[in-house]
């Protein structure tokens, strides 16, 4: 979970029993170069204190939420490095921790078109920024198709999926419905706003393509603005619920699932594609013309 923090120190803390039944706060992990590491915490040290407040008691979830805070400002911790000696007072500048999750590049196509190739990795924090800046980058460049890479990405914020699926989709379509007992999970999730794109998409997916991306690429293929080209994909597409335990430990709550704007359970049947290979960019074109000449009937 905390991967897709915003801002924090770039640390990821595990609670430690010793022999002696006392349970310790230790550094699970370290993002390598980021403030933390920077500052001087290394992987296994004890957190003893978040600005000046003993954090015995507290469970690893408690003081990752006291390490949060604004992109920018400080927060003091005090570490023990190792199991002996004295405690060490360090000031860390909480940053921007998630690294950008989207690649692009303009490529040349038959008949000298030009093509922009963007490469999502994940939905993170920086997805639908980045994503934006790459998509508005490749226009100005003379973009007249694109392709969306969503292989390999195993999804990560939904509501980031949500939010790109948006940007290719005409105002009032459909990105996904959710179904679920309870009536609150139970809606219709449509597009708020004119597309930021309107030309053709290739999605490229694998089995490895999962959860958000899911999403992104049932919405865009639905509503006839791309086709999907590669592998089945993963097949995942349920709504969970962490809930934080009295003992520090937590409870993960299926509470529904997402279906396709063709009413298509995702989760556990994945997405199959149009074309194994890349076809031809009049192709994608005729296939997405006939696509939305069957949806008027």
């Amino acid at each position: 979970m905390a991967r897709y923090d915003m801002t924090g120190i770039g640390i990821n803390l595990r609670e430690v029993q010793d022999d002696d039944g006392k349970v310790r706060l230790k550094v699970l992990g370290l993002l390598l170069d980021g403030p933390a590491h920077s500052a001087g915490v290394r992987q296994g040290d004890e957190i003893l204190a978040v600005n000046g407040d003993d954090i015995r008691g507290k469970s690893a979830v408690e003081v990752s939420s006291l390490l949060q805070g604004p992109n920018g400002t400080s927060v003091k911790i005090e570490v023990k490095h190792g199991n002996c000696g004295p405690g060490q007072s360090l000031e860390v500048q909480r940053q921007l921790v998630a690294r950008t999750p989207v690649f692009y590049r303009l490529e040349d196509a038959e008949n000298g078109t030009s093509v922009g190739y963007i490469h999502l990795k994940e939905f993170n924090a920086l997805a639908i920024k980045d994503l934006v800046t790459a998509m508005k980058r490749l226009q100005e460049m003379g973009s007249s198709y694109f392709i969306l890479d969503l292989r390999d990405n195993l999804g990560g914020l939904v509501q980031a999926g949500i939010e790109i699926a948006k940007l290719f989709l005409n105002q009032g379509e459909t990105v996904t419905y959710t179904v679920g007992r309870d009536s609150r999970y139970q809606t219709t999730i449509t597009a708020d706003a004119a597309p930021l794109v309107k030309d053709p998409v290739i999605v490229l997916v694998n089995n490895k393509t999962a959860s958000a991306s899911e999403i992104v690429a049932s919405a865009l293929h639905d509503n006839c603005r791309a086709v999907l080209v590669g592998d089945k994909t993963f097949g995942k597409g349920l709504i969970q619920s962490v809930y934080e335990l009295d003992d520090g430990s937590g409870v993960v709550v299926t509470i529904g699932k997402y279906v396709t704007p063709s009413h298509m359970d995702i989760n556990g049947n994945g997405i199959e594609p149009d074309y194994r290979s890349l076809p031809a960019w009049n192709e994608v074109s005729k296939y997405i013309s006939q696509c939305k000449m069957l949806r008027r009937g």
